[in-house]
């Protein structure tokens, strides 16, 4: 085929795709989270496969543990956050009302009839609290709407184990029928596209867990309220670089100023967390399990979230991270080929 007819074709199979992924949605849920979780746990199945244990078995035994896990997830530690979220919402304008006081104490000419400060604090803790209120309930809403569902609880574990059994089969499968002539390029940027996915969704999503149970369990042993719901959104965050700390660390020091004012004490500790928790990122989790050449920079992944997601809803945000990693390992493959060509050399010849 020439350039021409192959860009008409991979156009045509993009429009497919996204007309499938907008009309589809919400059937395509439940098979894209079984094979989301089946491409993360199947080094899990094949180092297992590895020691002698029949795949079946093998897979059988990460799908009882997943299933725990997943138990344990939904009854104690959601509802947990969940509500300790609505408390903190329900709880932000006493706690503004006794940072004016504060401020009063320290700073009257700050805080004046007419201070644009006082009017601004004044305002904020009420709408913290019913923007907060409602976005935990919707929240609740949404995820008892998703897990609730028993087609999502049947039908994405079920995908899940087979396509977890069958991924060797199915790779070879793909394989196989890849254009013998592009081969060898397809299974380069496959590569590429599988080593920008491991670095983020395996690595990073690892990280953010761990963050999230380190801080959670940091600012509940230093007696911090509401310290499990800012741990774990601290967690959560730490996919983008610094953000999560920043975000996390605000909230916490903050509470605990309103906490623990007049013992530095407490308020150093909670700021030691934080402190700790970026070097054990910095340091020890992410080159271990992220590695160095993620090729995913947070603002483009960010975007691709918030763009597939505002067009195709949850299910896009699902898929937004594939193919922000695809995208990404195919506009640097062109970029290179670009360097490569006489068009960039400018003399007529391929550059070496």
């Amino acid at each position: 085929m020439t350039i021409t007819q192959q860009t008409r074709y991979w156009a045509v199979a993009v429009a497919v795709f996204l007309g499938l992924l907008w009309a589809l949605g919400d059937v395509l849920l439940p098979f894209l989270v079984g094979a989301g979780l089946a491409y993360f746990l199947d080094p899990v199945a094949t180092r297992l496969t590895r020691y002698g244990i029949p795949r079946v078995v093998a897979v059988s035994l990460i799908m009882v543990l997943m299933l725990g896990v997943a138990v344990v997830l939904l009854l104690l530690i959601v509802p947990s956050v969940v509500a300790e979220g609505a408390q903190l919402a329900q709880a932000a304008p006493e706690v503004f009302r006794r940072l004016q006081e504060v401020l009063a104490e320290r700073f009257p000419d700050l805080l004046d009839s007419e201070s644009q400060v006082r009017q601004t604090l004044a305002g904020l803790g009420d709408t913290i609290q019913e923007r907060g209120l409602a976005l935990a309930n919707s929240l609740l809403r949404s995820v008892s709407g998703v897990i609730g569902a028993m087609v999502f609880i049947v039908i994405a574990p079920v995908v899940t184990f087979y396509l977890l059994v069958d991924w060797p089969r199915l790779t070879e499968t793909i394989d196989d029928a890849l254009p013998r002539q592009h081969a060898p390029v397809i299974r380069d940027l496959l590569r590429r596209i599988d080593g920008a996915l491991a670095g983020f969704v395996r690595g990073q999503v690892t990280v953010c867990v761990i963050l999230a149970a380190y801080y959670a369990i940091a600012l509940l042993v230093a007696g911090l309220q509401f310290g499990l719901v800012i741990g774990v959104v601290a967690g959560l965050v730490s996919f983008i670089p610094y953000i999560g700390a920043i975000v996390g660390g605000a909230l916490a020091i903050g509470l605990a100023l309103f906490q623990f004012w007049g013992s530095p004490v407490p308020i150093l500790i909670v700021a030691g967390i934080f402190v700790v928790g970026q070097v054990l990122e910095g340091n020890v989790l992410v080159p271990n399990l992220v590695g160095s050449s993620v090729g995913l920079h947070p603002v483009w992944l960010l975007f691709a979230v918030s763009a597939f997601g505002s067009a195709f809803g949850f299910t896009g945000m699902l898929v937004a991270v594939p193919l922000a990693a695809a995208l990404g390992v195919l506009v640097r493959f062109a970029f290179d080929r670009y360097k490569a060509s006489a068009l960039y050399s400018n003399d007529g010849s391929p550059a070496p």
